[in-house]
């Protein structure tokens, strides 16, 4: 039985007596070994945290749990985020589960069909802009300055608290912290939150060590490496397609406490990466997952010796989120007629 993000790690977050014990089974999720691109790229260690794994199918449900509870704490009836897609997906979730009325603004056209599902069946009221997600970000500041609402992107705090947690697993599962963590950057709370939790856990003495944050953002949406907004972002990655990500400082410190980097990756190399990882270790992670393999790979072909390092690549969604990018790219399906014979040709066994 999971015990919930909040339960498991009581002490460690911003929880009181009034804090409500909410759960849908978030964290928890697998720390899983490389079968094959361990050897291939040359790492002494490979790990991959599914994310994936969690109720909504991203990270962001460790963060939202934490978020929903304070909201309840105060007596918040309603909360209200931005979204290209997986906070919309948790919000909306958490949102049902505590009967808070929740609100997502969308940037219309730029929102995977399996998150957008996900707002609608958890009964969110979606408002799609005609604008991006810093638009979006930038109308929900100004609302929650008007109305009693709470805000549940990564600007609230709470999220940070709730996503830390994931590296707290890192450690729990290893026995220490790994020496590199890869991980996709977006709107960079995520990459702000694993050093925060590195940090916490290595205060206490739950680990010696901190890794190396080693972030990447999409070629067509890379602010912090490119040092300058990006107002009109793109890549398929539509998780981490974001121009002016809202926690860039916090991720910066990241980068720089940690002595790791900020980077970008293309979108060819975001979709070899996404392949790679299905068809080589049964991993089916969104497009923006991809990126922190992205990143390694790149790393790997440029030279970097990983031999005798322990690195953990973070998948942030499920496949599942973005169905159509799959589909969109897959080679056309063999046909047969309906005889065994006729199978046994087209397969090249007769």
């Amino acid at each position: 039985m999971k015990l919930g993000v909040l339960k498991r790690y009581w002490d460690f977050l911003p929880t009181t007596s009034n804090t409500s014990l909410i759960t849908l089974g978030e964290g928890d999720t697998p720390l899983l070994r490389s079968q094959s691109l361990e050897k291939e790229l040359g790492c002494g260690e490979l790990y991959f945290k599914l994310e994936g794994c969690n109720p909504t199918g991203s990270f962001k449900d460790r963060g939202m749990v934490v978020a929903a509870a304070k909201a309840l704490e105060i007596g918040c009836s309603a909360i209200i985020c931005a979204s290209t897609g997986n906070t919309s997906a948790s919000a909306s979730a958490y949102g049902a589960l505590c009967k808070l009325d929740t609100i997502v603004i969308i940037p219309s056209g730029n929102i995977a069909i399996g998150k957008l599902a996900q707002a609608i069946v958890y009964g969110a009221r979606i408002i799609s802009i005609d604008g991006n997600f810093d638009q979006a970000l930038d109308i929900v500041r100004a609302l929650v300055q008007r109305y009693p609402i709470t805000l549940v992107n990564s600007l609230n705090p709470h999220r940070i608290e709730g996503q830390k947690t994931a590296a707290f697993e890192i450690v729990d599962t290893l026995g220490d912290a790994p020496d590199f963590l890869f991980i996709p950057v977006g709107n960079a709370g995520n990459i702000t939150a694993y050093w925060k939790g590195f940090k916490e856990y290595y205060d206490v003495g739950r680990a010696t060590r901190m890794p190396r944050m080693m972030g990447f953002e999409a070629e067509g949406a890379a602010p912090i490496a490119r040092g300058r907004v990006f107002p009109k972002p793109e890549t398929i990655a539509t998780a981490i397609r974001i121009g002016n990500p809202a926690s860039w400082q916090k991720a910066e410190t990241a980068r720089d406490e940690s002595g790791g980097i900020i980077d970008c990756v293309s979108d060819g190399e975001i979709l070899a990466a996404y392949h790679l990882l299905a068809t080589t270790e049964g991993i089916f992670g969104e497009p923006a997952s991809a990126a922190s393999v992205a990143g390694l790979i790149k790393l790997s072909r440029k030279g970097m010796n990983l031999s005798k390092e322990r690195v953990t690549c973070v998948i942030t969604g499920s496949g599942l989120k973005d169905p159509d990018t799959a589909v969109k790219r897959a080679s056309p399906f063999l046909e047969s007629a309906a005889t065994l014979d006729a199978v046994e040709q087209t397969l090249g066994w007769r």
